[in-house]
Formats: C-alpha cells, sequence, structure tokens
C-alpha cells in the first residue's frame, strides 16, 4: 500500500511538472479556426466572421468553428421599446 501511494505521489509530481498550454479560446471573438500541421493541430480565435476565418484558412489544413466560450453567445439581443 505504501508503494503504491509513493506511485501515486511520483506521477503526481511529474503531471505537475510538465509544460501546460495556454487557453486558445479567445472569449471576445465569436470564430476559432483550428490548423493542424506537423507539430499538431493549433486553436487561434481572432475572427469576426465565419466568411473571415474560411478566407483565412484557404489553402491550409485548417478549419473554422464557433467559439464555444465566446463571452456575447449567451447574451440575450436588445428588446424594442413600445410606444
Amino acid at each position: 500500500m505504501r508503494r503504491a501511494a509513493q506511485a501515486i505521489l511520483v506521477i503526481g509530481a511529474v503531471a505537475a511538472a510538465l509544460p501546460a498550454q495556454a487557453q486558445t479560446y479567445d472569449p471576445r471573438y465569436p470564430i476559432c479556426m483550428q490548423v493542424f500541421s506537423i507539430d499538431g493541430p493549433a486553436v487561434g480565435c481572432g475572427y469576426a466572421s465565419m466568411a473571415q476565418c474560411k478566407a483565412s484558412a484557404s489553402g491550409r489544413a485548417a478549419e473554422c468553428f464557433a467559439n464555444p466560450y465566446f463571452a456575447g453567445a449567451g447574451r440575450k439581443p436588445a428588446r424594442a421599446r413600445r410606444r
């Protein structure tokens, strides 16, 4: 039992020492692009529209998608006031 606990502690220490990946989903932009390369996929959010993203992704191994962390996604549209 003692060896198992030591092994878990060692594994936890090694996992904590590994570099962590930073958040790539910018909540200010509604569209993201994932680029596939030999080094692995990379996600970048910085597009205001799907058309803008697709123009940037054209000719590359990339795809555009809606940002799941977009800050404005949960907002309701403003209602018009009745007169």
